[in-house]
């Protein structure tokens, strides 16, 4: 009896050692079949560009028929056409080291302040101002705001009076554009230079543009916005500058201005009549 018991047992793990012998032969062939077609394929595909690039475009095809389908959304596709930022990686090395120095200072992205940096200083070129004084008005009287507007009735970046002004945006489309941040620069250098002109000077062009140009004081404006013009020059020439912020300057109502009567046959300069929002 134990000895057919042994002779089963014999056979049985007989049996199991030539299954598991003929398994791992079959398997380890198996591998070595893989791994030649694998060689084959990939030499196949080195000589042949034209089958690597059908496989690749299948494979595209069938992850892309895997992706989920987009979720529903009301965004519109041609929305960066309306999106006034950009790149500071794509200014020059001047431009991007004050639109990081302004984006720092006034909490404002870099990437809608590059377009400001690069619209003032395309401004600057055409019309013979320096850009950082552009940029010095914007900052003190919106801190880069477009949307911001003062109580007597100054709007956008760089506060233009749009009652008063209201022609100088017809080209653009009319007086809503105030709120759009490159045609609110460009009137309010327009406005700028007829100050600049009317006064005879840098500063007393900044006191009509503030509205002040008649009175006495004009609570510290044109030496904030001067402040603040040399320090974007020293941040444009490679320097770092102080980032200490002189006192706000709290704007007083401004009563409207009547400018002396022109002479006989001349037409009446505008006063800026212009407010800080500070």
């Amino acid at each position: 009896m134990n000895k057919a018991f042994h002779a089963t047992a014999r056979g049985l793990r007989t049996f199991v050692s030539d299954v598991a012998d003929g398994f791992f032969e079959i398997t380890h062939n198996g591998f070595a079949l893989v791994g030649l077609a694998i060689v084959f394929a990939a030499l196949a595909l080195v000589a042949r560009p034209d089958l690597r690039q059908t496989g690749e475009e299948q494979l595209m095809g069938w992850l892309q028929s895997r992706k989920p389908a987009p979720e529903a959304t009301d965004l519109e596709p041609t929305a960066i056409e309306r999106t006034t930022a950009a790149s500071p990686a794509d200014l020059p090395k001047q431009q991007a080291a004050v639109a990081y120095w302004l984006s720092k200072k006034y909490r404002v992205a870099a990437e809608p302040l590059s377009v400001l940096v690069a619209e003032a200083y395309g401004i600057g070129k055409r019309t013979k101002i320096d850009p950082t004084l552009i940029l010095a008005i914007m900052a003190v009287e919106s801190s880069f705001n477009p949307f911001a507007q003062s109580q007597v009735g100054a709007q956008g970046l760089m506060q233009v009076m749009t009652r008063v002004h209201g022609d100088k945006y017809e080209s653009a489309g009319g007086t809503l554009t105030a709120f759009d941040p490159v045609t609110n620069m460009r009137v309010g250098v327009k406005v700028l230079q007829e100050c600049i002109t009317r006064a005879g000077s840098l500063e007393g062009g900044l006191r009509y543009y503030v509205g002040a140009a008649n009175l006495e004081d004009d609570g510290g404006y044109a030496s904030k916005v001067m402040a603040e013009h040399e320090r974007l020059r020293q941040v444009a020439n490679g320097r770092s500058p102080s980032t200490a912020t002189p006192p706000s300057v709290r704007a007083q109502p401004i009563p409207v201005v009547v400018p002396a009567k022109p002479e006989e046959g001349r037409e009446p300069a505008k006063v800026a009549l212009l407010s800080s929002v500070s």
